[in-house]
């Protein structure tokens, strides 16, 4: 039915992700064989640590704008390379016993005359996200498991990735950096050079180079803190990612 010209216009729905809405989306999950896995994570870390260090371009920046570059970009350059590299995984629900389960089970030692402890109260750093362990999700999973199979669809080749990988490495939109204009070359460089690349070995150049951008616009919905509790907190433990980023510039690899 058309419209009053009086009538407020109703705003378009933001676009949700299909994730998003899935059931137990919410739910914590863990790896179902984590040593198979994280060490496979590990080794494609490495890979790409290798890839971004020794490019000509890269090697000529100071090691702090090298360090902004890094730190911002490892995670979606790494989900680029385990997509090269075709990793599979499977994750497992974890069961977290609710505070009602918890209660119900107080009193019912209560009623069988067993000596309880009290109950602890909420404290806030046990309740506060900011210092608590994050375990992945159930949407989490999904959103990287969706970037990996639109990637495999695909079939991208080696110089496709390699092109990708650069793109996203050389972002000139980070805070921090200094050489800007420096890096909004390289981007546009790569870019350029991919599109040639399509155009020589593609037949509908301009729908695949589309495709490919489709599959990097995913990676916006992956979040580097579920990629390191995934895949490297039982390897590193505390240890930060912005000092093995460090460590791993500085090393030889």
């Amino acid at each position: 039915m058309p419209r009053s010209s009086n009538q407020t216009p109703v705003p378009e729905e933001q676009p949700r992700a299909p994730w998003w809405d899935i059931c137990g989306a919410h739910q914590p999950v863990a790896l179902k064989n984590p040593q198979v896995v994280c060490e496979a994570a590990s080794a494609g870390l490495l890979k790409t640590m290798r890839f971004v260090k020794y490019l000509p371009c890269f090697q000529v920046l100071p090691l702090d704008q090298q360090l902004v570059l890094v730190r911002s970009c490892w995670a979606p350059l790494l989900m680029l390379e385990l997509a090269q590299d075709r990793l599979h995984f499977e994750t497992v629900e974890i069961s977290e016993p609710s505070m009602l389960q918890r209660i119900l089970t107080t009193r019912r030692r209560e009623t069988a005359g067993e000596e309880l402890s009290p109950l602890p109260t909420m404290q806030p750093h046990l309740t506060s996200p900011l210092g608590a362990r994050q375990l992945p999700s159930a949407a989490d999973i999904h959103a990287i498991k969706s970037f990996l199979a639109k990637c495999w669809s695909l079939d991208i080749s080696t110089k496709e990735y390699a092109y990708l990988k650069g793109t996203v490495l050389f972002n000139p939109d980070l805070p921090g950096l200094q050489c800007i204009k420096y890096i909004q070359g390289l981007q546009w460089g790569t870019q350029q050079i991919l599109n040639e690349h399509i155009r020589m070995t593609r037949r509908g150049y301009q729908a695949r180079f589309a495709e490919l951008n489709s599959a990097l616009f995913l990676l916006r919905f992956i979040n580097a803190n579920v990629i390191v509790e995934l895949f490297f907190r039982p390897i590193i433990g505390t240890v930060s990612m912005d000092d093995m980023m460090l460590e791993m510039l500085c090393a030889k690899l």
